[in-house]
């Protein structure tokens, strides 16, 4: 089919990345339909979503392409608020951008504009979508400190044959460069920060609102050292993160310490315990963890590593069955999390870390 028959609805945020993806696109002949998704927004938040919308009609004006907007807020509090808040109320890490791309971006979006004819949906991500051998490969943007496929392994390969990642193989720099060549209005437009339906807005103030009083994570509880004793105290183990080392008070330390990590939670104590010596630290990490909603594009085989945090380092890994074996101590381990694998700069999928098996 030539390019100019295709057509490819684009996920305009109000920023620069997908701004500069629409045009790309209109460029290479594409048939270019603009969409602005409205998510989820708590009511004690200042409203930011039309602001945004402006934005992304400016941009579609600019191109000169149609533009829909489509009002997602169900499918993203079900499918991405809910999901968040029950694990963190069952002690556990979530990646609420992780459930948006699933849920949302690459699943509702993607059915809704499929029944008005599309062939591709596109989004500003920072990430490659390759033919492989076999199926499409989803590789790291070109941009390593922009590279976002961490966020994208629950991408299946029937999600890959019609996804589009237009700025993948740009650097940021580029991306603006585009901007201002095609006189976009947010060509000097902040990125924005935070998570993926809030903006600003930090994870313990979000979660502040919805952990019931009632729950141990909701209350004020204690800070123990590794033996036991009484060192300081913390705002509720919902709120806290294994590896961290801020937002809990440390009033008993010597002289010569240094930080101080979470390594372990008792939800159930509403305690954290925590530890300045590195050694403890490495000890209490897992070193086999039990793997849940795993999605591999590919079998991990020969020398695989693994990111168990956005823009984390890459550890080398044994993937086997339903669990994965780290060679070495790894610090921050956090159950909930997702684990992504990659061979070089190929991701391979990923999964969500679920039990410590030893």
């Amino acid at each position: 089919m030539p390019i100019g028959k295709k057509r490819v609805f684009v996920g305009l945020s109000g920023g620069v990345d997908s701004a500069v993806s629409a045009a790309i696109l209109k460029s290479e002949g594409y048939d270019v339909t603009g969409v602005f998704i409205k998510a989820w927004q708590p009511d004690w938040l200042p409203c930011s979503w039309r602001e945004e919308r402006r934005d992304a009609m400016k941009v579609a004006l600019a191109l000169d392409i149609p533009f829909l907007f489509f009002d997602l807020e169900k499918e993203y509090k079900k499918g991405v608020v809910d999901k968040m808040l029950a694990e963190y109320r069952a002690n556990r890490t979530p990646n609420p951008d992780v459930l948006c791309n699933r849920e949302v971006k690459f699943g509702a979006f993607w059915e809704k504009v499929k029944s008005l004819g599309a062939d591709y949906i596109a989004t500003g991500h920072y990430a490659r979508n390759e033919l492989g051998i076999k199926n499409n490969e989803l590789r790291e943007g070109r941009d390593k400190e922009k590279d976002q496929s961490y966020f994208l392994w629950t991408l299946t390969p029937e999600d890959l044959s019609h996804v589009l990642f237009p700025v993948g193989g740009l650097k940021k720099s580029k991306v603006r460069k585009l901007a201002r060549k095609y006189k976009l209005p947010v060509a000097e437009k902040k990125d924005s920060q935070g998570i993926c339906f809030l903006g600003d807005v930090n994870v313990e103030e979000f979660l502040s609102h919805y952990i019931e009083a009632g729950l141990p994570a909701g209350r004020q509880g204690k800070v123990l050292n590794t033996k036991g004793e009484i060192i300081g105290s913390h705002r509720g183990t919902a709120f806290y993160t294994i590896g961290e080392r801020h937002g809990f008070e440390v009033i008993k330390k010597g002289n010569s310490s240094g930080p101080f990590y979470i390594v372990a939670k008792d939800f159930e104590k509403n305690t954290l315990i925590v530890s300045d010596k590195k050694t403890e630290i490495l000890k209490m990490s897992p070193k086999k963890i039990a793997l849940a909603n795993i999605n591999l594009l590919e079998e991990p085989k020969g020398d695989i590593r693994a990111r168990i945090r956005y823009r984390g380092e890459k550890i080398p890994v044994k993937v086997s069955s339903n669990k994965v074996e780290f060679f070495e101590p790894v610090r921050g381990l956090s159950l909930g999390q997702s684990i992504v694998f990659y061979d070089g700069e190929h991701c391979l999928g990923g999964a969500v870390m679920d039990k410590i098996l030893e």
